[in-house]
């Protein structure tokens, strides 16, 4: 068997290249690759199967006579366990038995995910083979320079470079690089478009080469949609039919909000950037057998709660409960109650409650959604047929056997309130009636997660300054940015026309927001606009200022563009709470703007609410939100549509019509897109001049000699942080500052200030990011003694510098460094470069009570090694400073070293504490080995 597999590889390390797939809009979308690297890599795939599990591929029956196709059938296995899997399992599962070569995955590995039961609670490491892999281009980019770099690499080391080329679809959908640079705006579409061509031209050009020179890459064009949400309506397969195999659809994601998908009833999650790569080129992803949290819905929500409100106290819930590592998997006859697009706003913030998933099994839901979006009715036909054959439908109807949960949570919907969450993070849910007591105590507050350390006789400040010639005024809780934007909650008709009907009945009641706010509408997929304008309610929309300002991620990721110079400086010239208010799925401080210290997600419709209110320092219930046409007050109340008024706009103006239009051309791009020209070279041309692609460092000088375990003696501490330090701070999304290492470095290549764009637009760049990493204006370092901003001490000489010239000062020198770090440390975002810059920084460990598990896993890829302290204790009770040189004493070779053990760690003070080990697999243990998983990659696919 073993011998096979080798043969296969090898036959697919020569193949001509094959152009990009094509894809058929019907429901089951399969890819078609007329291809030898298809057809090869199906019958190898079933060649090793049927040796193992032949009696089992049985035949898929079509109503009518004939058959779908074959499949692995659970129910064949005759094996009572089965049946008492979660659903999410039973995927595992499946994916297990079709992917068994005894090489890659085993048939022990197929027997530990069946009895789930037992070793899910022994850290049993799994093979997982997705059946695709899904990017945007800010993680996308990087990814291709990658590829494109380890093409170089494999040339080099005089093997073929066309063996790096993904083995699995791969769908990239352009959305991280619109910015709101203009608002308010008829126009602000177009020119948001402009400007974002303009910016990306060389980024897109790459992506546009990326998609022609390696095999099964589509790439989706920019102005279509917000990549979670196109996956929802338009990529998302369910079951693969693939060469007469039938398989339930899985997908990883460079995007932490890849679970978005399990809404959908297909298992996905997000990865590290590194891990997607490796997956793409047919590694298997090495994971521990996670526990799964069932989570029972019962009863239905009140009239006038939204899907937005409840997922914030599904997030606020979970991470109380702890799943971080888990599968949360929904079940109970509330699901019954609950639309697709509300079960995808769940399963769409399952990175701030932890999870890997949030899966919600596909049910009856599950295909009327398909049929709205689109989807053919015999693909529909064939999805309900294959997963009820094996044991992956939910008929709620009908008596199924008990599942077994790890931990269970249940939740009556019709407790749910409304709610918006933070001032500064998505978990801090604070219901709608108690904002305005919760907002002056975070005033308050001294300063932290829930507080700004105001002292009480500046809490009533008032500025008053010149908005385009015209009186204006600002306080702490002032609004002056409102967005409708995200994935989580523009792909939820429900909500947004509920926000449409908030306008409407605002507009009739002549009620306006002010000015000075920097108002947007930034829909998910251009569906939206469709039954938006359709049902006429856009119109009162953008006489409220919420005019569509692009067709992607925009605020809720940091590109919010600039605020108006009289408000940006009558906010930072008299130390201003400014809000932003935004239906987005992240409100770290920092992240939607630099001066806006208190964000707030919330529903399209309150975003809307609290545009016309101007402030959240006010209390709906009681107070007005303005003054109407006729003068007297209007309350929150008087412009709050029904269930009944948003389900009959629901009804009659979202339609499988606009689904099919609109998808129908996604691919085409635009005029702008289409002259972009590439070379029809399949290795990469690097221009040593070029701001934003630039070859990466990590390949140069390579040989096949591994590098093993790197000693980490006398090591400096770079950064000592407290808990909490999202990726946002390691490795920031958004603005470049005019005094920051990465504008110094553009400015001395041309590029003036007006052209430096953002980080995530530069992450093709390794010199431009590995300056950008912990540049955060907001970066609280306890080295600086409560001082915020983008510094570190250089501990030899005492010196404050940019915390990138302190690195290199030690890189310089020789010497290593660390990190430390409270709980939680790499929350946020799957940001890869929050993993390669701290390496290229000269960063070896770090040392944190916990990690974020994507996080965590891209440290790994790239060759840092985690450590967490011991239960109870951190930095601050072990006293430790920061200032004391830190040895790790890990044994001389990898092979000496257990996943998970325990390590001490000494100072050069004299302390000595033991740390765990955060490596979980013996794989990882590989991937340090090599010096990351992509050399580790590189090195076998030459020995194959």
């Amino acid at each position: 068997m073993t011998t096979c597999t080798l043969k296969r590889v090898s036959l697919l390390g020569y193949q001509q290249r094959v152009k990009p797939p094509v894809f058929v809009h019907t429901l089951a979308r399969a890819v078609v690759v007329p291809s030898l690297i298809k057809r090869l890599n199906r019958e190898m795939n079933t060649m090793a199967s049927e040796d193992a599990f032949k009696g089992i591929l049985i035949a898929l029956p079509k109503p009518g006579g004939g058959e779908y196709g074959k499949f692995y059938s659970l129910h064949a296995l005759n094996d009572p366990r089965i049946d008492r899997l979660p659903y999410s399992i039973r995927i595992l599962v499946e994916s297990a038995i079709r992917n068994c070569d005894n090489f890659r995955v085993t048939k022990d590995d197929v027997e530990k995910i069946i009895d789930w039961e037992k070793t899910s609670i022994k850290q049993t490491e799994i093979p997982f083979m997705p059946a695709r892999v899904i990017l945007q281009d800010a993680t996308g980019v990087p990814a291709l320079v990658d590829l494109a770099s380890m093409r170089d690499a494999m040339k080099n080391l005089g093997n073929d470079p066309n063996k790096i080329s993904p083995l699995v679809p791969v769908e990239l959908v352009i959305d991280h690089s619109v910015q709101v640079d203009v608002a308010r705006s008829e126009d602000a579409l177009q020119a948001n478009m402009e400007f974002e061509i303009q910016r990306n031209k060389e980024r897109f050009g790459f992506l546009k080469w990326g998609s022609s020179a390696f095999d099964n890459v589509l790439v989706i064009p920019p102005g279509s949609g917000i990549v979670h949400q196109v996956n929802l309506e338009y990529l998302g397969r369910v079951v693969f039919n693939t060469d007469g195999i039938l398989y339930p659809d899985s997908v990883i994601g460079t995007d932490s909000h890849t679970p978005m998908i399990d809404g959908l009833g297909v298992a996905g999650w997000g990865v590290g950037g590194i891990e997607a790569e490796a997956a793409m080129l047919g590694q298997p992803m090495s994971m521990i057998l996670p526990g799964v949290v069932g989570f029972k819905l019962s009863g239905k929500l009140q009239d006038g709660v939204t899907a937005t409100d409840l997922v914030l106290t599904v997030t606020q819930m979970l991470r109380k409960h702890g799943v971080v590592a888990k599968f949360v998997e929904f079940n109970g006859e509330g699901m019954r109650e609950m639309s697709l697009a509300d079960r995808a706003t769940i399963a769409n913030m399952c990175p701030e409650y932890g999870a890997t998933m949030a899966f919600f099994p596909v049910d009856d839901v599950t295909l009327e959604y398909l049929r709205l979006t689109g989807r053919s009715e015999e693909a529909v036909s064939m999805i309900e047929s294959y997963l009820r054959a094996n044991r992956l439908f939910v008929d709620y109807k009908k008596a199924h056997h008990e599942i077994v949960y790890t931990s269970r949570l249940e939740l009556d919907l019709g407790e749910v309130e409304s709610c918006v969450s933070g001032p500064k993070r998505p978990i801090d849910r604070v219901p709608l009636k108690d904002m305005k007591a919760d907002w002056h105590a975070c005033l308050d507050n001294k300063v932290g997660l829930k507080g700004f350390g105001i002292p009480k006789e500046e809490k009533h400040k008032v500025v008053n300054f010149s908005f385009q010639g015209h009186p204006a005024e600002l306080k702490h809780g002032s609004i002056v940015i409102a967005a409708i934007t995200s994935c989580t909650n523009t792909s939820n008709p429900s909500v947004m026309l509920g926000a449409g009907l908030v306008a409407k009945k605002a507009c009739e009641l002549g009620l306006e927001v002010k000015q000075w706010i920097k108002t947007s509408l930034a829909p998910g997929s251009r569906v939206v606009t469709e039954y938006l304008w359709q049902s006429g309610l856009q119109k009162y929309l953008n006489q409220l200022g919420f005019h569509t300002v692009g067709y992607g991620c925009t605020t809720c990721i940091g590109n919010s563009g600039e605020l108006d110079e009289s408000v940006a400086s009558a906010i930072s010239e008299n130390d201003i709470i400014a809000v932003s208010v935004l239906s987005g799925n992240r409100n770290f401080e920092g992240r939607v703007h630099p001066i806006t210290r208190a964000n707030y997600l919330a529903s399209p419709p309150l975003v809307v609410a609290y545009a016309l209110a101007g402030t959240v320092d006010i209390d709906f219930s009681k107070e007005p939100i303005g003054t109407g046409k006729n003068g007297k007050d209007m309350y929150l109340k008087d412009i709050w549509p029904s269930n009944e008024e948003v389900s009959e706009a629901l009804q009659t103006y979202v339609l499988p019509g606009m689904f099919k239009s609109v998808y129908k051309a996604i691919t085409k791009g635009n005029p702008l897109w289409d002259q972009l020209s590439i070379p029809a070279s399949s290795m990469y041309s690097w221009d040593p001049n070029s701001t934003y692609i630039h070859e990466p460092p990590y390949f140069k000088n390579m040989t096949m000699e591994l590098p093993g375990l790197h000693r980490i003696k006398d090591s400096y501490c770079l950064l000592n942080f407290k808990d909490g330090v999202t990726t946002d701070q390691i490795s920031p999304p958004g603005s470049i500052h005019k005094d920051s290492p990465a504008a110094k470095y553009l400015l001395e290549r041309g590029v003036d200030s007006k052209g430096f764009n953002s980080y995530s637009s530069r992450r093709g760049n390794d010199e431009v990011m590995v300056r950008g990493t912990f540049a955060n204006a907001r970066l609280v370092n306890k080295l600086l003694n409560g001082e915020v901003g983008p510094k570190t001490i250089h501990i030899p000489t005492g010196e404050k510098l940019t915390v990138y010239d302190a690195a290199m000062r030690y890189k310089n020198a020789g010497q290593d460094t660390i990190i430390l770090a409270g709980a939680d440390y790499g929350i946020g975002s799957s940001r890869d470069w929050a993993a390669k810059g701290p390496l290229l920084l000269g960063v070896k460990a770090v040392i944190a009570k916990s990690f974020e598990r994507i996080h965590r896993s891209n440290l790994v890829g790239m060759g840092i090694i985690p450590l967490s302290f011991k239960n109870g204790e951190d930095a601050e009770t072990l006293q430790l400073t920061g200032h004391e040189l830190f040895t790790i004493n890990l044994p001389g070779k990898v092979g000496e070293i257990e996943p998970a053990q325990d390590v001490d760690v000494t100072t050069n003070t004299g302390k000595t504490f033991t740390c765990k080990l955060c490596l979980e697999t013996k794989v990882e243990l590989t991937y340090i080995d090599h010096g990351g998983i992509l050399s580790y990659v590189i090195r076998n696919l030459i020995k194959q």
